[in-house]
């Protein structure tokens, strides 16, 4: 994973700049490095060309959604080496379903708090887990 330091590579997929740039800032604050993409199609090109140790993801995003982000991902790489978590403000349970289907997976709630993303990050998901389900609040 990373150095002693915890540092940790995070790539944050979202279309909403401002949760964007809120994100990045409390996670560079904490001593990670942040790369950005605005939606999952680029987020997925990033991630292929260099795997982060964290990804950060929104559902609803355009080109490609978060959902089919993630379902790629683990598609090409079941045995991927980090962590996804999936922001979204849809409660429903449908949501919470497939989120759990996916190892190394976690379901975030927005608003998401940054210190408790931050407090996420540094615990990080089980490995062993049928999907980390859901996170926080």
């Amino acid at each position: 994973m990373t150095g002693t330091s915890g540092m940790k590579r995070i790539l944050i997929v979202d279309d909403e700049p401002n949760v964007m740039r809120v994100l990045k800032l409390m996670l560079e604050r904490a001593g990670h490095q942040v790369r950005t993409a605005a939606d999952g199609l680029a987020g997925l090109e990033m991630a292929r060309a260099e795997a982060p140790d964290v990804l950060i993801t929104d559902i609803q995003m355009p080109r490609m959604d978060g959902r089919e982000l993630v379902r790629t991902l683990h598609a090409e790489a079941p045995q991927r080496g980090f962590d996804i978590y999936v922001m979204t403000s849809m409660t429903e349970r449908e949501e919470r379903e497939w989120v759990r289907r996916i190892p190394r997976v976690a379901f975030l709630e927005k608003p998401v708090s940054p210190r408790q993303l931050v407090a996420c990050l540094a615990r990080g998901l089980d490995d062993g887990n049928e999907g980390a389900g859901h996170v926080g609040s």
